[in-house]
Order: structure tokens, then sequence, then C-alpha cells
């Protein structure tokens, strides 16, 4: 790609930038990128600065899929650097696809990006004025979010706040930011509640239960109510309401015309985080495999899942040996553990699934924004091992 890139038409751009996103979703381009990685960046933020909405749409996915096949290391980092000023921008307003592209494409720069606290904190910031405009002077020209892009801000943020170590907590901000998320709850779109839902569950784990833990394990033993700081009694009102409107939502009822599967679905979730709140049992995903050799099947992430030593780190993935083997190979390989498997499946077999402990849903959203599952991988002996597709 030249410099011309930026001289064509807005529709040749589009067509360049789709081919790109495609190669970039089922292969890992550490060749392509590797000398004009950062010309590559300028070119898509020439884009989001004056492309069409599908345009910019495109350019921020396509950013997003750079920093991550960067991987770790100074080009990522001015990756985030120089695309925060542009996507910043591109977040005051404009069509709710534009806002919800730029909001996941700052997370994944940032998660790959950033090198301490203070600047995933910046970013978070930039977010939070979008979740919530008047709560800082800055954001007074931002336009209010409509439900999809409160929802996309409310995911993003939470993304990054699980990446957050060594940051100081400011017990007033926290506070006013789980109010307000609780005043959340009780927005009439389901899915702002369930991202709100998602956030709340995050900072409890995180802020709460983790940078709070000393101090409010301490703090709550002790039984005489007025000792304690006005801070810990409101939070511990707080999080009595939030309890409560968790568990309504949890149980909320069905009725003509309404959409069974969101319905189950902030059930599901609201259910799980009140065991959280209410037990501190962490959530667990149960994935059902297929009968045959235990497979799951999954989206275009075959290639890329195995070549990007970035994901591997991030998902802790251990490859399986038949790795880099040719299609011939791979299919030898299995045929000499096809008896092995089958032992190990028929003392298995009165497993029905396997159960895969998450974090809430923020610890896989790198996954659900950046490709949709087509690989093909199957779990065997406790390990993720990566097949090929035919």
């Amino acid at each position: 790609m030249s410099f011309l890139f930026l001289h064509y038409r807005g529709s040749t751009r589009e067509k360049a930038l789709i081919g790109l996103v495609s190669a970039f979703e089922g292969t890992v381009l550490l060749d392509f990128i590797e000398n004009r990685c950062i010309t590559l960046l300028h070119q898509y933020l020439n884009s989001i600065k004056r492309g069409s909405a599908k345009e910019v749409c495109l350019a921020a996915r396509a950013i997003g899929f750079l920093a991550i096949t960067a991987g770790n290391g100074e080009n990522t980092h001015e990756i985030m650097e120089e695309s925060i000023p542009s996507l910043s921008r591109a977040l005051i307003s404009g069509p709710d696809a534009v806002r919800t592209s730029v909001l996941d494409c700052l997370a994944i720069a940032t998660f790959a990006g950033s090198n301490n606290w203070e600047e995933t904190e910046t970013v978070m910031k930039i977010m939070w004025e979008i979740i919530h405009p008047k709560s800082l002077s800055k954001a007074g020209t931002i336009t209010k979010p409509s439900s999809a892009v409160l929802v996309g801000a409310l995911s993003a943020w939470s993304f990054l706040l699980t990446t957050m170590t060594g940051w100081r907590v400011d017990l007033d901000i926290w506070i006013e930011v789980i109010s307000f998320l609780c005043n959340l709850l009780e927005n009439g779109d389901r899915a702002v509640r369930i991202a709100a839902g998602e956030a709340i569950a995050v900072i409890f784990e995180i802020v709460v239960a983790g940078k709070l833990s000393n101090i409010t394990s301490d703090l709550e033993s002790t039984e005489d109510i007025p000792s304690k700081p006005k801070w810990l009694i409101y939070l511990m009102s707080l999080k009595e309401k939030i309890i409560l409107l968790v568990s309504g939502l949890s149980m909320e009822a069905g009725g003509k015309g309404i959409d069974k599967k969101c319905l189950n679905t902030q059930r599901d979730t609201f259910q799980k985080i009140y065991d959280y709140l209410k037990e501190g049992e962490q959530p667990e995903t149960s994935l059902k495999l297929s009968k045959k050799q235990g497979v799951l099947t999954t989206s275009t992430w075959t290639e890329l899942i195995q070549d990007n030593e970035f994901l591997h780190n991030v998902f802790d993935l251990t490859l399986d040996a038949e790795n880099g083997l040719s299609t011939t190979q791979k299919r030898i390989f299995r045929s000499f553990g096809d008896r092995e498997r089958t032992q190990v499946l028929n003392k298995d077999r009165q497993m029905a699934q396997s159960s895969i402990a998450s974090d809430y849903p923020c610890s896989q959203l790198i996954m659900l924004i950046y490709g949709e599952y087509n690989a093909n991988f199957s779990l065997r002996k406790g390990a993720i091992v990566f097949a090929d597709e035919d």
C-alpha cells in the first residue's frame, strides 16, 4: 500500500481496507507490517479523519488488528499514542457504528500498547466521558450516547479495568462511579442494564475485593456501625441496593412481545453477578463440546492464534505438538494419537461438557471484538489444541 492510498476514491479505499481486515483476521501479517507499521497506521488514521462512516469503522478495526499483530514493543505503544487524539475526536459525535467501532479500537490498542496504569487510566477517562458526559468539564461538547454507544463504552471501559495493576485508588471517585452504574441498572434498555451489571461486578472484583480488600475486610468485621467511616457505610448500602436490583433482574418475568433470548441472557448474567456479590462465587462458563473427539468449532482464528505470540500470552495458550506441521503431516500425527484419544474419551465419556472458568465477559472482549469464532480447537488433556481447517 503506497502513500497514494489517500488520493483514491472513498469506495476504493473501503475495498482496500476490507481486504486488509480480512487478511488480518486469518493470518499474522508480521512480515507485511515489519517495516511499514507506522506508515499503515497514519493511513488508517487519515481514513478516520476524512472517511465515510463505513471507512472509519474499517480503519478502526484495522488499527486494532495492527496493534494485536505488532504485539508487545515500541511499535504497539506508538500505535496507541498516535491513535488516541484522532480516535478521541471521532468519539465526540457521529453515527453509532462509528463511535462503537472507535471505542473497540481504543480498548484493543490500549490493551496491547499501554506501558503503565497511568496510560490506561487516561484512556479509561476518555471512555467514561462517553458513559457519563457531565462527569468531567471537558465533556461539555460530547453528544449524549445512545444505548448502543453506552453499551460499547461500558464494555470497553470494563475490559481495560481488568488490566489495571499498581494504581492508586480514589475512594470518592469509585463510589461515585458505582453509584452512577447502580442507576443504570434501572435503565430502560436491557443491553445497558447488562453492561452496567458487568461493569459493577468487575469493580467489586478488581477494586473492592482487590485494592480495598485489606481496608474493607477489617472495617466490615467491626460491628459498631457508627465507628465506621462514612464512605464504607455508603459503599455497604450501595452494595445492598445493587444486590436487591440484581436479584430482581435475575428473576424478571417475561411477557408478550418480549425477546426471550435477550431476557434469558439478562437472567443468566445477573444470576452470576448476584452469586458473586452475595456469596463470592466466581462465575463459570460451560461450553458444550461436540461428540466427535471433543472438538469445539469456532471461526477464522486458526492461523492467527497459532502464530501470534502476543495472543498466546494473553490467553495463556500452549499449542499442541502438531503445530507447524503440514496438513498431511498433521493427519499422520493425529492417526498415531487416535487410539490414545479414544481411550481418554471412553474413560471420560460421562463428562458431557467441559467447564471453563472465566472472569466477567470483559476478559474475552478481545475475541468478541476482533474475530468471530472460526478456528477449530479441541480440548485435550486440559490443553487447548488448534486443528487445521480443511
